[in-house]
């Protein structure tokens, strides 16, 4: 099982990205997904997540009002459109699967595995 992020890059303060992560090896449209961010020297934090049906998003207050997260179940998939761009964005993204059976969005790390590769968002003013 493997989970890939794509997507980021340098971009200026109040710019957007689109950030994608793939899984592959197993499917997982019967479980929530998240994404989660670590900027340098600091502890990964939870940036957001939504169900296994798309019905339901959670957001970090960091974050809300400019980020929205959706899923494609039949291409395993995640993303994470993210608008007007802070210099505190700047962090490596990551997504994992929350492997509670079609729970609720949560930003609690414990029940999420399958970290995947991240993939880094440099915001510049």
């Amino acid at each position: 099982v493997q989970l890939q992020a794509f997507g980021g890059g340098l971009v200026q303060a109040g710019g957007s990205l689109r950030l994608s992560c793939v899984a592959s090896g197993r499917t997982f449209s019967n479980f929530a997904m998240g994404w989660f961010r670590q900027a340098p020297g600091k502890e990964r934090e939870f940036v957001a997540a939504i169900t296994w049906n798309g019905d339901s998003t959670l957001y970090a207050d960091s974050v809300k009002g400019r980020t929205t997260i959706s899923r494609d179940r039949a291409k395993n998939t995640v993303y994470l459109q993210m608008n007007v761009l802070k210099l505190e964005d700047t962090a490596v993204y990551s997504c994992a699967v929350d492997m509670r059976y079609r729970s609720p969005p949560r930003g609690d790390t414990t029940t999420y595995r399958y970290w995947g590769q991240g993939t880094l968002v440099t915001v510049s003013s």
